[in-house]
């Protein structure tokens, strides 16, 4: 199948990887988590991990992070990274705004610049009238916008992102997924994104990964070759329904 392709780390963008595992592995006491995982991101890049739950996705992450030591294997990261999970974690007692330059705050950066930073990039998100209201005030798209902001401004380079929209309706799902290659595009920023939902995972990448399960390793890279220029277009395209049952076939 066409879609469905093969891709090794081409040697001549190696300056540019921004992210860097080499077999990887990890065990928990006598339950091996991870196997032989060998990862590379390129900057700019939109690079999906998918798998079945206990794949060790989520631990995979905490490794790229340094919350978690590995047991084997080596990696490189080439930029300052940014975390942004599945529960948006906003104080409730705390404003949008706050919420957004909470890291910048307890980096011990100017504040007044902080905020002229976090408010030049309000628009650009969408959250123009709401910066100054409070997290119970929002919906679960604007939660997730503003936590999105704020792991932009805690990295500038590189983001992790742990199923962002898992929690979110099938409608505000589809707004957001559509929201973030709008923003990636529009701030440059490198992602790599945790999903266990296939057809997201092939309208928002460039690249997946696809993890067994436990112990997680990666059974293939696929390059999502097709309207690379417009992923719109991919939820409309035969080829992602063929991709799709392919990748349901290595699952």
């Amino acid at each position: 199948m066409e879609a469905l392709q093969r891709k090794a780390a081409p040697s001549d963008r190696e300056d540019e990887s921004l992210i860097r595992l080499e077999h990887i592995g990890k065990s928990y006491d006598a339950t091996e988590v991870l196997r032989d995982v060998s990862l590379n991101i390129q900057k700019g890049e939109f690079v999906s991990v998918l798998g079945p739950s206990g794949s060790g996705k989520s631990t995979l992450f905490n490794i790229i992070n340094g919350l978690v030591p590995t047991d084997r294997g080596t990696l490189r990261v080439n930029g300052e990274i940014g975390y942004m999970q599945q529960k948006d974690l906003l104080l409730p007692w705390k404003s949008v705004l706050d919420n957004i330059v909470l890291p910048l705050d307890l980096k011990g950066l100017d504040k007044k610049a902080s905020r002229l930073k976090a408010e030049s990039l309000i628009d650009r998100v969408g959250l123009r009238g709401y910066e100054h209201r409070y997290p119970s005030q929002l919906s679960g798209g604007m939660k997730q916008r503003a936590s999105f902001l704020r792991t932009f401004l805690a990295s500038g380079e590189i983001m992790l992102l742990d199923e962002p929209f898992g929690a979110l309706d099938s409608i505000t799902k589809g707004g957001m997924q559509t929201w973030l290659l709008e923003v990636q595009e529009a701030l440059n920023v490198t992602i790599l994104f945790i999903t266990h939902d296939i057809e997201e995972a092939i309208f928002l990448s460039d690249r997946i990964y696809v993890l067994s399960s436990r112990p997680g390793g990666v059974k293939q890279e696929i390059v999502v070759g097709f309207h690379g220029e417009n992923k719109r277009e991919r939820l409309l395209a035969a080829e992602l329904l063929r991709l799709k049952e392919a990748i349901k076939a290595l699952l």
